[in-house]
C-alpha cells in the first residue's frame, strides 16, 4: 500500500553532508542498552584507570568532580542508523585524567567498563588529543541515568555503542581486546564514515 503525503521531507543538502552513508536523522535520544538501568550513587562512585587488574589511579565523585571541565557540541551517530545532530556535553577530558595521575598510557589499547558490566574497546590514540571524554553533563543537566548517568564514556567520531554508559573505568590491555558488542560480532573499530558497523564491513 502506497500512501502520499506520510514519507516525510527528503532532507536538505546540509543536512545530507552531516549524515554518515545509512544514517537517519531523528530530533529524539533513543534509549539503548543492554539491560535494566543501574542506578549508581555518587557516594560510592569510582573512577580507576588500570593496567590489567592493576590500579593506576581512581577518583571519587569529589575528586573527579574538581578536575577541569571540558565542553563538546556536535553530531552523535548510532549503529542502528540514527543521527543526533548539535549535542552538547560536558565533562572531564581523558587528556586531563591522564595529567592528573601524572602517568602516559601505558599501552595502546583500552576497554572501557560500565557499572553493568559492559565494556566496549577503544584504540587510545582515539581518546586522547581532546578527542574523548568522561562526560557527567548533556544539553546543561546531569546526564539522565538512562542515557548513562551520572557519568558515561563519550568519543563522538565512532559509533555510539564506544561511548559507554555508567563509566566506571578504563583498563588499559595490551592487544585491541573486542569488548561486548565486538565479541558479538560488532567491528572492532566502528567509524561512521566507513559503515564500519560489523566484523568484515
Amino acid at each position: 500500500m502506497s500512501t502520499r503525503g506520510f514519507t516525510g521531507r527528503p532532507p536538505s543538502e546540509a543536512t545530507r553532508e552531516r549524515l554518515p552513508p545509512g544514517q537517519y536523522l531523528t530530533q529524539d535520544f533513543p534509549v539503548l542498552q543492554i539491560g535494566p538501568t543501574p542506578r549508581v550513587d555518587r557516594e560510592t562512585w569510582r573512577f580507576t584507570l588500570r593496567v590489567g587488574s592493576r590500579p593506576l589511579k581512581s577518583w571519587t565523585w569529589q575528586n573527579f568532580s574538581a578536575l577541569p571541565r571540558t565542553r563538546w557540541g556536535g553530531d552523535i551517530h548510532c549503529v542502528t542508523k540514527w543521527s543526533k545532530f548539535d549535542t552538547a556535553w560536558e565533562g572531564v577530558g581523558i587528556d586531563d585524567l591522564l595529567a592528573d595521575a601524572g602517568i602516559s598510557a601505558p599501552t595502546a589499547f583500552a576497554l572501557a567498563e560500565g557499572h553493568d558490566d559492559y565494556t566496549t574497546n577503544v584504540p587510545f590514540a582515539d581518546l586522547t588529543g581532546g578527542r574523548a571524554m568522561v562526560a557527567t553533563h548533556y544539553d546543561g543537566l546531569p546526564i539522565a541515568p538512562d542515557h548513562g548517568g551520572p557519568a558515561r564514556l563519550l568519543v563522538p567520531h565512532l559509533y555510539f555503542w564506544k561511548s559507554a554508559k555508567w563509566l566506571k573505568g578504563l583498563r588499559f590491555t595490551e592487544k585491541d581486546e573486542g569488548g561486548f558488542w565486538e565479541m558479538s560480532g560488532y567491528h572492532m573499530y566502528g567509524d561512521p564514515w566507513r559503515e564500519q558497523r560489523f566484523t568484515g564491513d
